[in-house]
């Protein structure tokens, strides 16, 4: 059985990847491990399969930013602003992508990846940043520094004016990157947002997934206006990374964000040395 002349057996695969893709895309970044192979893999070629990938992937951020509502509470200001970035940065890396060779960035992305990786590796713990504002006051051993810790790690974080600038300048980068390329995009905004301590690890995961939603949402337009996408492999990637990201939240809040971050990490040295692999061998 067909339907648009594509096996039903084969976007049944499309769609088992797309669930791969959305969890592994919420829970450590790095969708494109799973999602852009699997339709190399089944015979589209590279662009059409980047441009396909994008309009799929849009998937994860819905799903993705529906169910992790929890993480997202306290960073309204944060998620409408990062999500505008996003749309901003989603169609100047998607008119960079349909008039640049890919070429550009190919070449700077292994080692981007790599040390995105070893940030988020080597960043202090969200708890020992809190613990740092409090101890000096209370002494680190007292019961006042342990609850003024929790309370610390527990209030809302929406002030964007005390972002550090680099920050803004590095959430830009992804959302212009993410339309762009798009592979290792999760991984810089980790580590981008990890840096800037504004929240906890499962925060800033749910966080970057709205960085990545606005970016992915406005370069698919951009790439179905130009006709550039199977459709019937992007519907059926769509559906399945819905599917993976909107089970993911609810399953990563329970896993330590010590476990995630470690996660984070390796998909992250993976995915460079893949691309690496790819691009200089």
């Amino acid at each position: 059985m067909t339907i648009a002349g594509i096996s039903v057996v084969t976007l049944l695969l499309v769609l088992l990847a797309g669930i791969g893709a959305g969890f592994v895309g919420y829970a450590v970044g790095a969708s494109s491990l799973v999602s852009y192979p699997a339709l190399l893999a089944i015979g589209v070629p590279p662009v059409l399969a980047n441009t396909t990938n994008t309009v799929g992937v849009v998937g994860t951020g819905v799903g993705g930013c529906l169910s992790a509502r929890k993480e997202l509470t306290g960073h309204r200001t944060r998620v409408i602003i990062y999500a505008t970035i996003g749309v901003v940065g989603g169609i100047v890396g998607g008119l960079l992508l349909l008039e640049l060779p890919p070429a550009v960035f190919e070449y700077l992305v292994p080692p981007l990846i790599l040390f995105s990786a070893l940030i988020i590796a080597f960043n202090p713990k969200e708890r020992a940043h809190a613990r740092d504002s409090v101890g000096k006051a209370l002494g680190p051993d007292s019961a006042q520094a342990r609850e003024a810790v929790e309370r610390e790690l527990a209030k809302p974080k929406d002030d964007v004016r005390k972002d550090p600038w680099w920050m803004w300048l590095g959430v830009s980068f992804v959302g212009i990157y993410s339309g762009y390329f798009g592979a290792g995009a999760g991984t810089f905004a980790l580590a981008i947002l990890d840096l800037g301590h504004i929240g906890k690890f499962h925060e800033i995961n749910a966080l970057k997934t709205v960085i990545g939603f606005g970016a992915n949402i406005t370069a698919a337009i951009m790439f179905i206006v130009r006709g550039s996408v199977n459709w019937p492999f992007a519907v059926a990637l769509c559906a399945g990374c819905f599917l993976g990201s909107y089970i993911a939240p609810p399953i990563t809040r329970r896993i330590p964000a010590r476990i995630m971050r470690a996660a984070a990490v390796l998909a992250g040295v993976i995915l460079a040395a893949k691309l690496g692999w790819s691009t200089y061998l």
